[in-house]
């Protein structure tokens, strides 16, 4: 049996697949990159990770195969296990046990399983036809530059002197700085000047407006008898998208999924049916979550005090 072609489709859909005795293939989505090396664009993905300390069967991984293959649950545990044991006895005999798509796993000098993952296959569908691309290197190109001054008579006493920093161009001609500064400064004052008078006007036009806004007020404290009617507001409030779900179990008769509602929610939980998934099994959760590291926590504590066959469901 070939477990990794079973585990590389469910990677796709789910961020945790559970080998039963051996461990776990988790995901975690990675953004865009840019190496500024080799100018190389890498498009979001999903990295693949191992984890040895989760082997307990979550049941995702036997009835996606057993649904497939339409050879009961049962037997496909058995053959899920035989396969394990192959892995394991090759871990042992310091054989790499390859993947295809998923990594490489081996025994390290402590006897613990490490993990290399490959990166041949992006498991994130929302990246799906965007490939890595090397860009060409963009020159830039820093103009020398150079101080000239420029001297401008205020009147026969005393003179001022302007430090102007000017472009040097590489062209034969050179532009007459002298008489730019000369404009730059006349426009300058007549910029100032006129941002001056702006500044007045709009001062004597809030001036108006607040004398305005006085005489209205007064005359509705103090001369309207009628109450006046302030407008409505509107509050655009965001949700928050539970798409984390520790579930319980999935049921083909709709009630059946409603009676296990009713009594995890007896039971203290913040249970609800959660859809239908592709088999058209209806899923009952335990609670939902908005974080992934607050559903990972109430998962662990309710596999070791209540189910140990409940599982994580992330929806997008």
């Amino acid at each position: 049996m070939r477990l990794d072609q079973y585990i590389s489709d469910l990677l796709y859909r789910y961020e945790c697949v559970t080998v039963p005795e051996f461990g776990a293939f988790l995901t975690q989505r990675k953004g865009a990159q840019v190496h500024h090396t080799t100018n190389a664009f890498y498009p979001p993905s999903k990295v693949v990770s191992f984890n040895a300390q989760l082997t307990s069967n979550d049941g995702l991984l036997v009835k996606y195969i057993a649904d497939l293959t339409e050879d009961g649950y049962e037997n496909t545990l058995q053959k899920v296990l035989t396969e394990v044991a192959n892995w394991k006895k090759q871990l042992k005999n310091t054989e790499i046990v390859s993947l295809e798509n998923i990594g490489d796993l081996s025994l390290n000098v402590e006897g613990n399983i490490q993990f290399e993952p490959s990166y041949h296959l992006n498991y994130l569908t929302s990246s799906f036809g965007l490939s890595s691309f090397v860009s060409s290197e963009i020159q830039r190109i820093v103009e020398e530059t150079k101080k000239e001054e420029v001297v401008v008579a205020t009147n026969e006493e005393e003179t001022s002197v302007i430090s102007l920093v000017a472009s040097q161009e590489r062209t034969k001609y050179r532009f007459p700085w002298k008489y730019a500064a000369a404009a730059a400064i006349i426009v300058s004052a007549s910029f100032f000047g006129f941002k001056q008078y702006e500044s007045q006007q709009q001062i004597a036009e809030q001036t108006k407006a607040q004398k305005s806004i006085n005489s209205y007020i007064q005359q509705a404290t103090f001369f309207n008898a009628n109450p006046v009617e302030l407008p409505s507001i509107t509050l655009q409030v965001t949700k928050e998208v539970q798409n984390y779900h520790v579930v319980a179990g999935a049921f083909r008769v709709e009630e059946n999924a409603y009676t296990k509602v009713e009594e995890l929610k007896a039971n203290g939980f913040d249970a609800s049916l959660i859809g239908k998934n592709k088999y058209g099994l209806h899923q009952v959760s335990f609670a939902s979550y908005t974080t992934r590291a607050e559903a990972a926590e109430a998962l662990l504590k309710i596999k070791e005090t209540i189910a140990p066959e409940a599982w994580l469901l992330v929806t997008e």
